[in-house]
């Protein structure tokens, strides 16, 4: 029930609020919509989707609609692609994801640093200087593939974004500049386009379609274009221009912290970390300086240092390079004769959530960082963006396809949104957890950032502003004193204390995790494009702890499925095996019936066929045999499930470090069937076979599913 009560904190905040928003030299005009006009199919001057921002949440979901065959192009306001490394860490669901894309997992394997150098976070008085402590957070299950076809990685976010513009340009999109451009608004918007310089300044809906005015600069000049589209997706990060002309308004914990971010390279630094103390973050604590230093790629040398940030009495200026140098070699331990720093920017940390993510008729849409915004701990944020972009592709191209109405797209924001909640309070958690780290060293954080609120806010604000810069560096200077070597040590009493303190919370989990299979691999959604148990008596998963937690294969409804490896069976000699992940298509809108080689099965299967096809929707069979039994199979299915011959026959291929079968593995039994959607998870399942007429039961599953009454399907197919 901690879920439930997490999304009611979150949902109590506000109310829903449908007002018009002038944030911009735009505005949105709301007008009531008829979903038999939503869509304007055979209109070439109205794009289906347009996307607003290239960052990988935009780009993964203009690849993945390319995949269905949904025409989209996206916009993007900056002129070129930042080199800033910014995310990094690529959980399970991620890759899963990336392995539908032609190969795009595989490249992220070969091209990241070995796991070995990045599997540690280490805490320390410099990177030359004491270890206080390091943790690994990779277990031998994360090496065996047992959860998951496809292991986690550290990748830079702008590496990432190289990757995916080479997979679109592989499905023929066009990277655009603005003065590349001709006779812009004299020929409709075309689709596979990817218009950099362009901003979104105002979005206004009619019946027939959105229309949305971009702005850029071309020869000096500001100018303007306008595309008809019949969905906007604003992907466009944690400012969001989208969500600020759709109104809508964000909710939680705002300023949780303020950092300045140093992108630097120093192949001296990063040759000797590759030697001696190889990791992915380190922890600096020493009386000069205090930081976190992510090591994006040791063998190239670079990273990026993490300060924090006490506005108005410390200034962007007071980060100078030449100071950030300084700032540098006071946590190294030593100077660097190659460093080179390379930007720096000031971010704010919010933990916070889109009070909706779906707007104007289910017309404008949020994902990714436009819709939720995490503190970094963890790398939930552009993982969950990801999975929001999963999730809302395939339902986009159903009503794209008129295979279902446009009220599905709404289950994107009842199944996201409290994921979205719950990945925030599990990253406020884990950022909580991190700070364990520099209390345990007499170095309290809150109390930093008490006095910093009393000087802004209290008594400290009627003082000259350089009194305030004074008070505020002379409170750091006495907390960075308890790290002096004189006092952290085995022999002083405390500081004897305060290391065995920080060992027991590397020991007991208790500090920053990397990791949290059960939450990357388990989220579930609990209502939606699916049909829940009747029996279901787990209810909502219990809230999150802030400590990694093992991922237990489920196939509840909502659930994603579990990952086996199974072997392909067929008339060639050589065995191919997959995952079960991969029985789902990436190209098409295909829903997955599992079944066991059962007779009562065999007539589901018929059934779901049978009413796919009324539902205009396609359908594939997986028949599951037990391992050991590929001498029952030499006739396969054919004969079972003639006419149909969309189906394949795989048998089991069990692993020493996880010798249950599929239907243990899924607390079934074998005369159970499982319903898959095209984005892995499970719409439907039986335990022990269905009770009544299987066509019945098939239809009542994907009406619910697609939001589609059998009664209305031709009414509906004569509305479009």
């Amino acid at each position: 029930m901690a879920v439930s009560r997490l999304f009611k904190r979150f949902c109590g905040l506000h109310k829903a609020n449908a007002r018009i928003q002038a944030c911009l030299p735009g505005y949105i005009h709301r007008r009531a919509l008829s979903d038999s006009k939503v869509f304007n199919n055979g209109d070439d001057t109205v794009l289906p989707v347009l996307i607003v921002g290239a960052g990988p949440v935009g780009l993964v979901l203009s690849l993945l609609l390319t995949k269905l065959g949904v025409k989209c192009s996206v916009l993007e306001k900056s002129k070129t692609f930042s080199k800033h490394p910014q995310a990094h860490f690529i959980n399970n669901r991620s890759m899963e994801v990336f392995r539908k894309l032609d190969g795009l997992a595989e490249e992220i394997q070969r091209s990241q640093p070995p796991v070995d150098l990045w599997r540690k976070f280490i805490y320390c008085t410099s990177l030359y200087g004491s270890i206080l402590g390091s943790v690994d957070h990779m277990q031998p299950q994360d090496f065996e593939q047992v959860v998951s076809p496809a292991s986690v990685a550290h990748f830079s976010q702008y590496k990432l974004i190289s990757l995916l513009l080479k997979e679109l340009e592989n499905l023929s999109f066009k990277l655009c500049m603005s003065n590349e451009l001709e006779g812009l608004n004299h020929r409709p918007f075309q689709e596979r386009q990817l218009l950099m310089g362009h901003e979104c300044v105002s979005i206004k809906a009619n019946d027939d379609f959105i229309s949305v005015t971009a702005s850029f600069l071309k020869d000096g000049k500001r100018m303007e274009r306008n595309i008809r589209c019949n969905i906007i997706v604003g992907t466009d990060g944690a400012g969001s221009t989208v969500r600020k002309l759709a109104g809508i308004d964000m909710r939680g914990k705002r300023d949780l912290q303020k950092l300045v971010s140093v992108h630097f390279s120093s192949r001296d630094l990063g040759k000797y970390l590759l030697s001696e103390r190889p990791g992915m973050l380190f922890f600096i604590f020493n009386t000069e300086a205090i930081g976190v230093l992510v090591a994006h790629d040791l063998k190239q040398g670079e990273f990026v240092l993490q300060i924090p940030f006490y506005p108005p009495q410390q200034n962007l200026e007071d980060f100078s390079p030449e100071i950030c140098e300084e700032l540098i070699f006071k946590l190294v331990g030593r100077e660097l004769s190659d460093i080179n720093v390379i930007d720096i920017k000031p971010w704010v940390m919010h933990a916070e959530v889109a009070e909706k993510f779906i707007s104007c008729g289910n017309r404008i849409i949020l994902a990714g960082d436009a819709a939720h915004r995490f503190p970094p701990a963890g790398g939930f944020g552009m993982n969950t963006g990801i999975q929001d972009s999963h999730n809302l592709a395939w339902k986009i191209a159903s009503v794209v396809k008129g295979i279902a109405p446009s009220s599905i797209l709404h289950t994107y924001e009842t199944e996201r949104r409290p994921i979205a909640i719950f990945n925030t309070e599990l990253s406020i958690q884990n950022f909580k957890a991190a700070m364990t780290v520099p209390a345990a060293l007499g170095l309290d954080p809150t109390v930093a950032n008490s006095v910093h609120q009393v000087i802004n806010e209290g008594v400290g604000s009627i003082l000259p502003s350089g009194l305030q810069r004074a008070i505020l560096d002379g409170i750091f200077t006495i907390g960075r004193a308890q790290l002096s070597e004189s006092l952290l040590n085995e022999k002083n009493p405390l500081g004897s204390s305060r290391l065995a303190n920080l060992r027991r919370i590397f020991e007991e989990g208790k500090s920053l995790q990397l990791q949290f299979p059960a939450e990357d691999l388990g989220f579930r959604y609990l209502e939606g494009a699916l049909i829940p148990d009747t029996d279901d008596a787990l209810g909502a998963p219990e809230g999150p702890t802030g400590r990694r937690r093992d991922y237990v294969p489920s196939v509840d409804p909502g659930s994603r499925l579990p990952h086996m490896n199974v072997a392909i069976l067929s008339n060639s000699s050589s065995e191919v095996t997959i995952s079960t992940l991969d029985l789902i298509s990436g190209d098409k809108i295909e829903f997955l019936l599992i079944i066991a080689p059962a007779d009562s099965s065999y007539h589901l299967a018929h059934a779901a066929f049978k009413v796919a096809e009324e539902f205009k929707v396609s359908a594939r069979v997986c028949v599951l045999w037990p391992a050991g039994s590929v001498k029952q199979v030499e006739a396969g299915s054919k004969a079972l499930l003639t006419p149909w011959e969309n189906y394949i026959d795989v048998v089991e291929v069990k692993k020493s470090s996880n010798p249950s079968s599929w239907w243990d593995l899924c607390q079934m039994t074998d005369k159970g069937a499982i319903l898959v959607r095209p984005d892995e998870h499970v719409a439907w399942r039986v335990k022990s076979g269905v009770v009544g007429d299987p066509i019945t039961e098939m239809r009542r599953v994907f009406s619910a599913t697609l939001g589609v009454k059998p009664h209305n399907r031709r009414d509906q197919e004569a509305d479009r």
